[in-house]
């Protein structure tokens, strides 16, 4: 089966929409049944294998799953939303300063509507790490794009608080 075929993405897709309605093991049992589709090692499994994980308490297992299907070549939009929750997972797992890495490379890709995601889950790192003032600015930043009003004021005083 092509992993790119429509059928699959829409059972995909149905499965995370009823997530509520499993137990966790049951949960990561069904998308494994569903990975088990596509060809081995295929970026998109690896990287719905790592959110099932990841969404059922296992952050641990879910990072070297996200790092698999990266490695592996996965494709925007999900590249982008396997770096955001890998580095959530490090973050939740001790390891911030890795996470913060991570969300700091990413302000530098294509803008898409992850972008203040990106933004956020690099504010709860870098408080992590101490840097509160920046972990303002970022979520400052992030607010800015989603107000009707003030957005170029409180970008700018955003970027202020990096200074």
């Amino acid at each position: 089966m092509d992993h790119k075929d429509a059928a699959w993405e829409t059972r995909i897709a149905h499965l995370w929409l009823s997530f509520d309605d499993y137990g966790a093991d049951e949960f990561v049992a069904k998308i494994d049944d569903l990975v088990a589709e596509l060809p081995p090692a295929d970026a998109i499994g690896l990287f719905e294998r790592g959110a099932a994980q990841d969404s059922t308490g296992h952050p641990d297992r879910a990072v070297a799953l996200y790092k698999a299907a990266l490695d592996a070549g996965l494709a925007d939009p999900r590249r982008r939303r396997a770096t955001i929750q890998m580095a959530s997972s490090l973050r939740n797992l001790g390891n911030a300063k890795d996470a913060a890495a991570l969300l700091t490379a990413e302000l530098h890709a294509t803008s898409d509507e992850l972008d203040g995601a990106v933004r956020a889950f690099l504010a709860l790192a870098l408080v992590d790490l101490g840097r509160e003032r920046e972990a303002v600015a970022a979520s400052l930043t992030a607010l800015s794009f989603y107000l009707p009003r003030y957005t170029r004021s409180l970008a700018r005083y955003a970027a202020l608080l990096n200074r």
